[in-house]
């Protein structure tokens, strides 16, 4: 009873085992239909790929966002310099008149060394954090204006569906004539005469 054999002689036994039968081979035409006809329906899906990387370096905002994300770094940048010029001053003033402090002067110096680092590290981590936010703001605003495009492009071309490829997208493969990203960098580089502007 648990192999094949007993199972197909269980159905043919008794009344109505022919009847059974049938029903079983009408069953597995009807299933093996709908699967070919649901393989069908899948292969017929119209797909684009696009590929944001390359939209980032292609288009005008894409290249107004990474300006205004380095802009925005130089300047933090700059000021963590600045904290570190100071302590290195101060960490050379320390090492200089370490043989000529007396011992309470040499820790309050060396006090003071420890609170402006400190400080530093908790100036860096903010700062840091900042930068972050920046980037993830301005990567969404992109994101978004992005997306419209591709829904304009996609609903033109007929796609149902749009997929990233890249790095870390999971597309482990695509045949490059789905590639709709020249399209996409096109169609924002021409809304309000983008490709013109510096």
């Amino acid at each position: 009873m648990n192999n094949r054999g007993d199972l197909t002689s269980e159905i043919f036994i008794g009344v109505g085992g022919r009847r059974k039968a049938i029903g079983l081979i009408f069953l597995s035409l009807v299933i093996g239909g709908c699967a070919a006809m649901g393989s069908q329906e899948r292969s017929d899906l119209a797909i684009g790929v696009v590929d944001p990387q390359r939209i980032l370096q292609e288009t005008v905002k894409g290249q107004r966002l990474s300006d205004t994300l380095n802009a925005f770094m130089k300047d933090r940048q700059a000021l963590v310099e600045l904290e570190q010029k100071e302590l290195r001053k101060l960490e050379e003033e320390l090492m200089a008149q370490s043989t000529v402090l007396s011992q309470p002067a040499r820790e309050r110096k060396e006090e003071q060394f420890r609170q402006k680092m400190a400080g530093y590290q908790q100036k860096v981590a903010d700062l840091n954090r900042e930068v972050q936010e920046k980037q993830r703001e301005l990567q969404n605003e992109f994101r978004r204006q992005v997306q419209k495009v591709v829904a304009e492009v996609a609903g033109r071309r007929g796609l149902s569906l749009v997929i990233e490829q890249g790095a870390n997208s999971g597309t482990l493969f695509y045949r490059p004539d789905l590639d709709i990203s020249a399209d996409i960098i096109q169609a924002m580089n021409q809304e309000r005469g983008e490709a013109d502007s510096p």
